[in-house]
Parts: structure tokens; sequence; C-alpha cells
């Protein structure tokens, strides 16, 4: 009995020193004061963190049963898990900073950024797709490395990345890629030629995924301006006598095109994209389309 206890012991000594390993893992660069302030950042948005160290710490001196032991190791080893996937973003988003150079270190030691971090490490903590936590890492290193979008905007593409899921995404980059699709072409390039039933599940979800991004001001459909970029009132379309339908509207119609929104289109470009332009490259920022 007490050499069981004595190995279990032993394993949470083990465990607790693979937890630190990979939290130091996060750290090519941590003598910098800069990086520091932000992993402290991103690690104090994530309440586990600190505590699965402590409670590890606490599970050693536990007088319970062996059970209970191994289920303590257990959810040990799980947030072993999660803490080496969280190692592995913040050397990742560590590793892009410090190429961007000397010119981002007033920037990321900024609180204003220091606040975007802990956001989009809440959410991180939350998100359940490496998909979602690849986002979340571009917007974090394109933040420090450019102006092209205020802190107010960033904080929506944080949101968005949290209320949106991969199919709202594969959505936004067919719109993107080719502007002015219809629901049949984004049909189409998503799942093929084949459209379901109007009355089918397939119909409501698709349907559901164009209204949320619409409505969500990601999408729409496009618009004449004029020289002052206001938007020009549509000219209503009158109907020929006697031509009424009795069927609404497809769901995979094939006239009415659809565009990003430019808020859509910078989160496109912002979030789907690994770097983009620096801080310190005001013709590009003048190029930007």
């Amino acid at each position: 009995m007490e050499d069981q206890q004595a190995n279990g012991s032993n394993s949470e000594d083990a465990i607790i020193e693979t937890l630190r390993a990979e939290i130091d893992k996060t750290e090519p660069s941590r003598r910098s004061r800069i990086l520091e302030k932000f992993f402290l950042a991103a690690l104090s948005s994530i309440p586990w963190v600190g505590g699965v160290l402590s409670a590890a710490e606490g599970f050693r001196t536990d007088e319970g049963n062996l059970s209970l032991n191994r289920l303590q190791t257990q959810w040990l080893e799980e947030h072993q898990r999660k803490i080496g996937a969280l190692a592995k973003t913040l050397q990742k988003i560590g590793n892009r900073l410090a190429d961007l150079g000397s010119e981002i270190e007033e920037r990321i030691q900024s609180e204003d950024y220091l606040a975007l971090v802990r956001k989009a490490f809440r959410i991180w903590d939350e998100s359940d797709t490496e998909e979602k936590r690849r986002l979340l890492a571009n917007v974090l290193t394109n933040a420090a490395g450019t102006k092209l979008c205020s802190d107010d905007i960033v904080r929506i593409f944080l949101d968005w990345i949290r209320m949106y899921n991969e199919v709202h995404f594969a959505v936004m980059k067919e719109v993107y890629k080719n502007p002015e699709s219809t629901r049949y072409d984004i049909w189409v390039s998503l799942y093929g030629e084949n459209t379901p039933r109007e009355d089918s599940s397939q119909a409501d979800l698709f349907r559901y995924l164009i209204r949320e991004l619409n409505t969500g001001g990601v999408i729409r459909q496009p618009r004449e301006t004029n020289a002052a970029g206001q938007f020009m009132r549509k000219r209503p379309q009158r109907r020929a006598p006697g031509h009424a339908t009795t069927t609404m509207e497809s769901t995979f119609e094939d006239s009415k095109p659809y565009v990003l929104t430019e808020l859509g289109k910078e989160f496109v470009h912002y979030t789907m994209n690994e770097v983009v332009k620096r801080i310190s490259d005001p013709e590009q920022d003048a190029n930007h389309p």
C-alpha cells in the first residue's frame, strides 16, 4: 500500500515538473522585457494556469484513497495537454513578434495592446478548434505589427472569432476570393452542385449562415455609391401583372450577388494572413486596397 502511494506521489511530482517545463518553453527570448509583458498578460487571463500548479502541489499531500489519486492524476494530465497547447501558441506568437523588430516595442508594452492580449486569450481558452486559435494568433501578431485597424475594430474581430465557427469563416473566404458570388455559387463552392430540398436541415443551416453574416455586418449585396461614397437607393422593380409566383425565393437562388462589407474584408485580411503590413511601412499602408 505504501509503495503504491509512493509511486502515485512520484507520478504527480513528474507531472508538476513537466507542467513547469512546458511553461518554460514559451520563453525562447524570455529575458526580453517586452515579451515578458506579453506572456504575463496572456497567462493572467486564463484562470486555471496558476491554479493547476498550486492544485498539483496540494494533491501531493492529499491523504485520500487511491481511486481519488488516480482521478487527480488524470486531471493533471488533461491540464498538461492544455498547457502544452498554450505553450505552443505563446511560443509561435512570441517568435513572430520578435521577428517584427524593435519598432513594435512601444506598441506591445502599451496597456491598450495588453488588453487585447488578455481578451484574445480568454477567447483562446474557450475555443474548441485549432482554426480559431490560429486566427487569434494572427490577430495578435497583426495588431502588434500594423496600424491597419483601430483597437476598437480589433476587439470586434475578436468577438467575431468567438461567435462564428469554421463554416462561417469558409463562407467569408469564398466571398472574399470571389466577390459577387450568389448563394448558389457559395453553396457549389463549399458543398458541390447538388442542392438539397428547400425544407431540409441543410437548407435551414445555409440560410442561417447567410442571415447571420448579413445581419452581423460581414457580407451584403452590392450597392451603388455616389461620388461622396453615399449608398444610392435602388429603384423598385415592378412585376408584370398576372405573373405572381406561388413559391418563396430559393435558398440557393442565383441572381443576387454578395460581397464582403469593408469591415468584413478587413477581418479576412487581418485574421487569415500570418503577417500583414508593418507599422514602419507607410508606403504599403498607402497602397492598401
